[in-house]
């Protein structure tokens, strides 16, 4: 039997520590819209582009060690000129930008930007302009 045909992805979840705090952050400096908060207030349902992402609330420390958890990390699209604007808003809010690049060539190809949340997970922001997996 074939592997299913994937359409897309439906939503991925992040687990933050506090969900009021994780909540303001994605929404007013990553740049998700708010949809809906369970009202014991253990998730958070955000838009991101037409994908949603939902912040569950976890047990502290989410990352104890704050490294690159081997690439492990969460990528939000942005268009090319709101590139320049969303790392500025970055840096207006104390968001430290600890890592750029314009990595092209591979998989996944755009100038790109790598941040964490309040929990230490790592994100990252990239300006796509090419996707290997688009091609076929």
């Amino acid at each position: 039997m074939p592997a299913p045909d994937l359409q897309g992805l439906a939503h991925f979840s992040i687990p933050v520590s506090n969900i009021e705090t994780s909540e303001k952050f994605y929404r007013d400096i990553v740049g998700c819209r708010h949809l809906f908060t369970t009202p014991p207030k253990t998730m958070s349902f955000l838009d991101a582009g037409g994908v949603c992402v939902i912040l569950c609330q976890h047990e502290a420390p989410i990352n104890a060690t704050l490294d690159d958890h081997n690439g492990v990390h969460h990528s939000f699209m942005l268009k090319t000129e709101n590139y320049g604007p969303a790392l500025d808003n970055l840096k207006e809010n104390g968001v430290e930008v600890f890592f750029e690049e314009d990595r092209q060539g591979g998989v996944v190809n755009g100038p790109r930007c790598y941040f964490r949340d309040p929990d230490g997970t790592v994100l990252e922001y990239i300006d796509l302009s090419s996707y290997a997996g688009a091609e076929g």
